[in-house]
């Protein structure tokens, strides 16, 4: 292998330097030696959709570093590898897997739609006991299978959007 294909060392120069390899360059990421941005401006600190994805200057330049390795790979012919338990994607509109976002969202939207089905159902299409219950004992178990589901599809949307 080459030595630019050496991950950790093209993140520490990244996070020593600001920049991975000599084309691609971040402000929010040249340091002084306290600790703080190098111009000290306020509009160079990290974008708002850096903060809120949790994006920080080190997961930066793991990714751009991921990526600039990943180029020099397919350059060799090489098939991609997986990175931190990820496979390499490339973020559009601030999003690291586009399609698994796509699909947690309509299974999120698809759960949601069963769960107000269900509920239609059992308290306004279905006749009632006499003190306004349901004549089915379990749809209350129902109801929290869906609401975990539900929970679950909206937590996945969010691990696959950073």
């Amino acid at each position: 292998m080459l030595d630019s294909l050496d991950l950790r060392g093209c993140v520490e120069n990244c996070q020593e330097t600001g920049c991975v390899g000599s084309q691609q360059c971040f402000q929010h990421c040249i340091f002084t030696a306290d600790g703080n941005i190098s111009d000290g401006r306020w509009y160079l600190q990290e974008p708002l959709y850096l903060k809120w994805k949790q994006w920080d200057c080190h997961s930066d330049c793991r990714y751009y570093c991921m990526l600039a390795r990943e180029e020099e790979r397919r350059k060799l012919g090489e098939k991609p590898v997986k990175y931190h338990g990820r496979w390499p994607f490339r973020r559009v509109y601030g999003i690291q897997e586009p399609v698994s976002v796509s699909f947690s969202a309509l299974n999120l939207a698809i759960q949601f739609h069963g769960w107000i089905s269900f509920f239609i159902l059992v308290n306004y299409k279905l006749p009632l006991t006499d003190n306004r219950k349901t004549y089915y004992e379990y749809s209350g178990l129902w109801h929290i299978y869906g609401v975990l589901a539900m929970n679950y599809w909206f937590w996945a949307l969010v691990f696959h959007s950073r």
